[in-house]
């Protein structure tokens, strides 16, 4: 998480962030996938976040991008390993600031000047109603547990069963409705194009019935 305006933050800044959150995920299926092919059955399980596709509020824009970013490789991955019989589930967890210090902790913009800049001008209050606002609609009992449940649940639902996403948002940010607008869309696409039997893993029941 990093907090401040996007024009304050260094290129540098933000390469790091994509590759914590994107260019990582690279890196782990790289070394996974190739025994997943070869045994023709797995799983990919994304954690993504309501931000991708929900209400942002300025000052985010690094981490918001970056976890777009992640989210969009989920969804293409998904349907080139579908026929090697991978299954993908994407969680998407919202805003969960109790017990974690989630904008304390946050990493800030390297360009002070640019930061002070927006302290001066206009912006001079967003910081503070930002905080305010985000601490006005998340729950206060609200457990990031609840992502590590789901992605229990995801794991232990029998193959071709599960769920392409879950969504655990406290904050009801509107993902959930975007995110399944999208993933229609996207599915109706493929089937325009004649690539139906990449919406479902090779070998799952669903696949036979879709495919017959």
């Amino acid at each position: 998480m990093v907090f401040g305006p996007a024009e304050a933050f260094l290129p540098e800044q933000l390469a790091e962030l994509y590759d914590v959150n994107v260019v990582s995920t690279e890196r782990v299926n790289r070394a996974a996938l190739p025994q997943l092919r070869k045994q023709r059955r797995g799983l990919l399980v994304w954690v993504s976040s309501s931000s991708a596709a929900g209400g942002t509020p300025p000052y985010l824009a690094p981490y918001f991008a970056a976890k777009a970013a992640m989210d969009a490789m989920a969804v293409v991955y998904a349907r080139e390993v579908a026929l090697w019989g991978i299954e993908s589930s994407i969680i998407v967890p919202g805003a969960f600031t109790s017990g974690r210090n989630h904008f304390a902790h946050a990493g800030s913009p390297a360009d002070k000047a640019r930061v002070a800049e927006y302290k001066a001008g206009p912006y001079k209050e967003m910081a503070d109603r930002i905080l305010k606002g985000f601490s006005s609609i998340v729950q206060p009992d609200a457990d990031a547990s609840a992502v590590a449940d789901a992605i229990v649940h995801v794991v232990d639902t029998p193959f071709g069963k599960r769920p392409f996403r879950m969504h655990i948002d406290p904050t009801q940010d509107g993902a959930e409705v975007v995110n399944a607008v999208e993933d229609r869309v996207r599915a109706e696409l493929l089937r325009r194009i004649g690539l139906a039997e990449l919406l479902l893993p090779a070998g799952s029941e669903s696949a036979s019935v879709s495919n017959s």
